[in-house]
């Protein structure tokens, strides 16, 4: 198996405003902390840079929301197209995955069938399989750092948010996706990608039997929809790929309490899985469970050891 580090997750917001607001609540209720920020400025303007983002670091784990700004406004700006295209509740961007060799992770892609693309200019440093690729799932094969990373310095403590912040994060449990079936995510994340698949289960909450697979730190969490008229088949038939993140914490209870007085209103079973209603949270479905899953690796990063290719 492939182990491949999560470098980062990131989603589109169409106004830059709301991403500024977004980033604010990620801060204020993650205890998010700012790595690095991309911003227009003169500078910046005069190179075309095309979007702005914070990349925002919890426990282990780095969120991108992104929005167009700059060159990235101007309708024929095919950064900002995209991002406005994917901008809609309950759509992800995708997930970044570090590699040692962009060229070997080509020639790994390449062999399991799938078409890697790559933005000009940026041969050297990712490289893109579309999400209709890998159901609906965006995937950044990068090579190098991500700036200013805290994950990659000397005395990294991710325990903190867990010991410190009242939501008591220990890591990311998983990526769930949304599924037609098992056995298409079977197909690709077992078969072609060479994730081994680690756990099967029943999610009452969300109404799905979901395979789970292992993709180095992190678990991808295919999920079929049992009931027809559930979000998450809406979400299926819709816009399929990924449609929620499941952070584990030391106690549900205690997080949604906090939550609660913060003002939120929860969905889900409080005493196990619960979400802040996604309204509320910009659009995105983000669980919190204190539930230890058998099979499941502890949370932890790779991101110093990037994925490596047999020759």
């Amino acid at each position: 198996m492939v182990a491949f580090p999560l470098a980062h997750v990131s989603w589109a917001i169409a106004d830059n405003e709301v991403r500024k607001a977004c980033d604010a609540f990620l801060m204020d209720v993650f205890g998010g902390e700012l790595a690095y920020e991309i911003l227009i400025t003169p500078e910046t303007e005069k190179m075309g840079l095309d979007r702005e983002e914070k990349l925002l670091v919890i426990g282990d784990t780095m969120l991108i929301p992104i929005a167009p700004a700059g060159a990235g406004a101007a309708p024929s700006s095919g950064i900002g197209e995209m991002l406005r295209r994917h901008a809609r509740p309950g759509q992800w961007l995708g997930v970044a995955l570090r590699v040692a060799d962009l060229r070997a992770a080509d020639a790994w892609a390449q062999a399991r069938g799938f078409r890697p693309r790559y933005d000009p200019g940026m041969e050297n440093h990712y490289f893109l399989i579309h999400r209709k690729e890998v159901l609906g799932v965006r995937i950044e094969m990068m090579m190098g750092e991500l700036p200013n990373d805290p994950r990659l310095k000397a005395g990294w403590k991710p325990e903190r948010w867990r010991l410190s912040h009242p939501l008591g994060i220990e890591g990311l449990q998983s990526i769930g996706v949304s599924a037609p079936s098992l056995q298409q995510a079977r197909e690709i994340f077992s078969e072609r990608m060479g994730f081994p698949e680690i756990a099967f289960r029943h999610i009452d909450v969300d109404n799905a039997d979901a395979a789970s697979f292992l993709m180095g730190d992190t678990v991808i969490e295919a999920m079929q929809p049992t009931s027809a008229d559930s979000p998450l088949a809406q979400h299926c038939r819709d816009i399929q790929g990924i449609y929620c993140l499941t952070f584990k914490v030391a106690s549900a209870g205690a997080a949604a309490t906090w939550l609660k007085g913060k003002g939120f209103d929860l969905i889900g079973d409080a005493r196990k899985r619960f979400a802040i209603r996604p309204d509320q949270a910009f659009d995105r479905l983000i669980y919190f469970s204190d539930e230890a899953i058998s099979g499941y690796p502890m949370q932890g990063s790779l991101m110093r050891h990037p994925a490596e290719f047999p020759a």
